[in-house]
């Protein structure tokens, strides 16, 4: 049975409590992924980050608790307009083997407490995978970015 993707589309937004500017940078900048991407863990683990931004550029993550269990994610820059919008093609794979590509728009738009970040992702295999995206993976990653953006310049 064939799963029409269209329908797999995620759509999500949090306003997040810094400049345009500031979370358009944490989001894309390297060395600040690296931090918020293992800000809220326990113990740390594995986390490679290496951006070439600009348009054609790549970003891949590898992050992971251990060397053998590691996810990779290579993004391809399709579009960047720094502070306000970035498009990439998303290729991820997770320690099973599983492989994904999807396309993400983010987009990030002041906001009176803020940045309104909103994320698009679509090309999901399946209604379960987006519904995962939806509920862990870009919940977390707010989480993380939000915490990062606290810690880094905290607001009155």
């Amino acid at each position: 049975m064939t799963q029409n993707t269209e329908t797999a589309e995620l759509r999500m937004t949090r306003v997040l409590p810094a400049s345009p500017e500031e979370v358009f940078d944490a989001y894309t900048d390297a060395e600040k992924q690296k931090i918020w991407f293992s800000i809220l863990d326990e113990q740390p683990g594995v986390v490679e980050i290496e951006v070439d931004l600009r348009v054609g550029g790549r970003q891949t993550a590898v992050w992971g608790p251990d060397r053998d269990t590691l996810f990779r994610e290579t993004q391809t820059f399709l579009v960047i307009e720094r502070p306000h919008r970035l498009v990439t093609e998303s290729v991820g794979s997770s320690p099973d083997g599983m492989t994904m590509t999807t396309t993400v728009e983010v987009t990030f738009d002041k906001h009176e407490d803020g940045t309104l970040v909103t994320v698009v992702q679509s090309g999901f295999p399946a209604v379960e995978m987006r519904d995962f995206f939806a509920q862990e993976v870009w919940v977390g990653a707010f989480d993380r970015i939000e915490a990062y953006l606290r810690r880094e310049a905290p607001r009155p």
